[in-house]
């Protein structure tokens, strides 16, 4: 008997976990992301969107949340490091978030003037 219910204690626990770390993902706002990258200067080297220039492009579909962090994190290339207390864990999730929004170019062959 005892077994069943650590069994139903540890699934809870699971489960609470997955639930908190559903609610830590959902929390991220690209909104707010977009003013971040702006306001850090990111665009500065990366575009408005992303799109590259002088540093790589990041958008559309952005690189995986940790690969993002740790490079931010501990870079030694020409980006200096953003460290948490320059740029909170929570708005390195907003700005993940933002280029995770940028939406794809169009296929030319989609577009009617273009296949004039």
């Amino acid at each position: 008997m005892m077994f069943v219910s650590v069994r139903r204690g540890l699934a809870a626990a699971v489960a609470a976990g997955l639930l908190l770390a559903a609610g830590c993902a959902n929390a991220a706002d690209a909104a707010k992301g977009k003013q971040t990258f702006v306001r850090v200067g990111c665009w500065q080297c990366h575009g408005y969107e992303g799109q590259g220039g002088v540093g790589p492009k990041l958008a559309p579909e952005p690189m995986a949340y940790e690969t993002f962090a740790a490079f931010v994190r501990s870079t030694s290339r020409q980006m200096p490091p953003y460290r948490e207390t320059v740029l909170p864990d929570a708005d390195l999730a907003d700005i993940h978030a933002y280029l995770q929004s940028v939406p794809k170019s169009p296929d030319p062959k989609s577009i009617p003037l273009l296949g004039q």
